[in-house]
């Protein structure tokens, strides 16, 4: 009967660390992405803001995606200029809550 309680509680903190997490999946479409160096680039200032929590590259499709924390929310302005400030053109951006 422990272990059963045991599995329960570990399944309850794991659903609930889940539902905390929830941010934001911004999914951009970046022309000029040709090599690893530049998604590094790209990747490299998307770390250091706060409340991003990872960057996924797609190089062959031309797609940057970026996953936030729940408290952080890009407009389409700001991630425009991100994308400019390392040299390339955001053509479109797509904003999916996780």
């Amino acid at each position: 009967m422990k272990i059963i309680n045991i599995i329960f509680i570990i399944i309850a903190l794991a659903g609930s660390g889940i539902s905390f997490a929830a941010g934001t999946q911004y999914q951009l479409r970046v022309d000029g992405l040709a090599c690893p160096f530049c998604a590094y680039g790209i990747e490299k200032i998307f770390i250091r803001t706060e409340g991003v929590e990872s960057v996924d590259i797609d190089l062959k499709n031309g797609l940057v995606i970026v996953n936030t924390l729940e408290e952080k929310k890009f407009s389409e302005d700001e991630l425009k200029t991100i994308i400019d400030d390392t040299g390339f053109t955001m053509k479109s951006m797509n904003a999916i809550p996780r």
